[in-house]
């Protein structure tokens, strides 16, 4: 009686198992993986240059597949940021300009 009581058990262990394990959607960073390797395998890339793509394309650097959109804000911090950038700014005179910059309307 018990041990059949215990295979039941085990038995309803391992079929719920897999069940929940396949309800699992993969998080962003699997996405990402699965993503980059399927376009490293479609370039063919081998040895060291499909570690380098996959490096790059894992950092969101050469492809960006599931980039948000920025919003307002963040799209003007990237534009002052860059203008800054472009002037060579820094320290203070970056801090005053990215200030005034950030506060222009439109």
């Amino acid at each position: 009686m018990k041990i059949t009581l215990l295979a039941t058990l085990l038995l309803g262990l391992f079929t719920l198992t897999p069940a929940g394990a396949q309800n699992q959607q993969p998080n962003p960073q699997q996405q990402r993986m699965t993503t980059c390797n399927q376009q490293a395998t479609a370039q063919a890339l081998k040895g060291d240059s499909r570690k380098t793509y996959m490096s790059d394309c894992l950092k969101n650097a050469s492809s960006k597949p599931a980039e948000k959109s920025l919003t307002p804000q963040q799209q003007r911090m990237r534009e002052c940021n860059d203008q800054a950038t472009q002037q060579s700014l820094k320290g203070d005179d970056r801090n005053k300009f990215m200030s005034a910059c950030l506060k222009k309307k439109g």
